[in-house]
């Protein structure tokens, strides 16, 4: 059974991501390589063998959280092997993942998000210039995931009722609202989408200067671009708004599982990450204020 037949059941059967199965993809492969260079047939692979190339990854440097994606790629690779038969005996059983430093969500401050929201809105004359401004305030104002803004079409967007339905992971859907400015704005966008006319009419709402969908550089290049000039931050990803809307919200006294349904998140572990963010703002008020601090 060939490589193949895993990525067609991560796509088909797991519905994962386009992004996610990209990313297995690249682990496999670079499993393989791994396996050639070493003249391995993988039906040779044991313990021993994947321990020595997760060494190999240690010793170019490969940072915990590269690794401990090989060893899920692996872990799901083997465990669907298993299931189709063509493998008896599972190497990643015995495999740990290595222990990940705690690190704090990368966050934009709220008033220079809103600054930066202000001026875009009130410099958006060109189609390109709307359309970078609407992505911004869909990262920023929903909390949308990248992969998830690429496949959003303009039927997700109820504009009378101000919200707009998220096709999240593995096919779970999600009502987000909307503020009343986004949806004046999106009726602006969509209208002139439509006077720039473009060829193919694309039922995706973001799409390229030539009307066609839009791909995950782009909107890397549109926020980067975007947040260059209000933060020196090395992180200035379109996760990076996800981040701060859900940390806005905190801040601003939502409650913590309305934030877990608005993210669309499957459990309340993945939300209370941002809890940390909100206690170290806390603690540098108490620094600033507290004359004991």
């Amino acid at each position: 059974m060939s490589k193949q037949s895993f990525i067609n059941y991560l796509k088909f059967e797991k519905r994962y991501s386009e992004h996610t199965i990209n990313a297995y993809d690249t682990e496999l492969v670079n499993f393989y390589n791994f396996l050639d260079s070493e003249s391995l047939a993988f039906s040779e692979v044991d313990y021993a063998i994947v321990r020595h190339y997760l060494s190999l990854m240690k010793e170019k440097g490969k940072e915990a959280s590269s690794i401990n994606r090989t060893i899920s790629t692996l872990r799901s690779y083997y465990k669907f092997l298993l299931r189709e038969g063509v493998v008896t005996a599972n190497p990643m059983t015995m495999v740990r993942a290595l222990k990940m430093p705690k690190k704090l969500p990368v966050v934009v401050d709220q008033e220079k998000m809103l600054n930066l929201l202000n001026q875009k809105s009130a410099e958006s004359n060109t189609f390109e210039e709307m359309r970078d401004f609407i992505v911004l305030e869909l990262l920023f104002g929903t909390g949308i995931r990248l992969s998830e803004l690429l496949t959003l079409q303009e039927r997700d967007i109820d504009l009378y009722n101000k919200t707009v339905l998220i096709f999240g992971k593995r096919g779970k859907e999600r009502l987000v609202p909307i503020h009343h400015t986004l949806v004046n704005e999106v009726k602006k966008y969509i209208k002139r989408k439509y006077e720039e006319s473009f060829q193919n009419n694309s039922p995706y709402l973001i799409v390229t200067n030539e009307g066609k969908r839009a791909y995950p550089k782009l909107i890397y290049r549109i926020v980067n671009k975007s947040l260059s000039s209000i933060t020196m931050q090395q992180k200035r990803s379109p996760h990076v708004l996800r981040h701060s809307f859900a940390t806005t919200l905190l801040n601003n006294g939502a409650d913590l599982n309305a934030i877990k349904e608005l993210l669309g998140h499957a459990g309340l572990a993945a939300t209370q990450v941002y809890t940390h963010n909100s206690v170290e703002r806390l603690k540098s008020i108490y620094k600033q204020a507290h004359p004991k601090a």
